[in-house]
């Protein structure tokens, strides 16, 4: 692919290496709701989707989804807890960032984090100037792998999603892209390159640095 009209960003574990302070709020949960479950067997099992289908597959019992994102919302307050003293940038996202703004390129981001979490990089990192939009899962029915939160943050961005390169980090979000016909650069926290490439990304990265002068962008 080459020059995208807009791109469109993951934000846990693509703008930030944060998913080990996500998998420590996870285990917290399992022990404050008394849950026999390892992180080993939720994050292949129940970890995927929104945060309700998360909190649906963990207590089936609960069918009022706003319950359930409250029990959810629990978590994610744990989480920025844990990482609010280690926020910090992957290297070279302002610098990319940047350069994108002086070529007028929109940007977008598509996380399954919510609103707060979303506020709580943005304003940690400064990074709200960058972004034209943000589409967070408390804003779509399906979460990744579905294609619905790419889809919908291209039409924010007025651009067709096969004009929109992805950066994302997951299985469920390389798919989720993919999904949607949108071509996809991996970040390598959650894998190594080898494995992102597997996964039927254009190319993988380890920092934005590596990318910022590249003919594919």
């Amino acid at each position: 692919m080459h020059s995208p009209k807009a791109l469109i960003f993951d934000m846990d574990g693509t703008l930030i290496d944060n998913m080990e302070y996500h998998k420590q709020s996870w285990i917290a949960l399992f022990k404050h709701h008394e849950l026999s479950l390892d992180y080993a067997t939720f994050d292949q099992y129940y970890h995927k989707g929104s945060l309700v289908e998360i909190m649906a597959r963990l207590f089936p019992a609960i069918t009022d989804k706003e319950e359930l994102f409250q029990i959810g919302s629990y978590k994610e307050v744990l989480y920025r807890e844990l990482y609010q003293p280690h926020i910090k940038a992957i290297d070279g996202l302002h610098s990319f960032l940047d350069q994108q703004l002086k070529k007028k390129r929109p940007m977008g981001i598509a996380t399954m984090g919510d609103q707060h979490n979303i506020d709580f990089i943005f304003k940690a990192l400064k990074l709200k100037d960058y972004f034209h939009s943000t589409t967070g899962g408390h804003q779509v029915t399906h979460g990744k792998p579905h294609p619905e939160i790419f889809l919908t943050a291209a039409q924010k961005l007025n651009t067709p999603p096969e004009a929109c390169l992805v950066f994302e980090d997951t299985r469920s979000g390389i798919a989720a892209a993919q999904a949607a016909g949108m071509p996809v650069i991996g970040v390598a926290t959650m894998f190594d390159r080898k494995t992102l490439l597997e996964l039927g990304c254009l190319t993988a990265i380890k920092s934005f640095q590596e990318i910022q002068n590249s003919d594919m962008i």
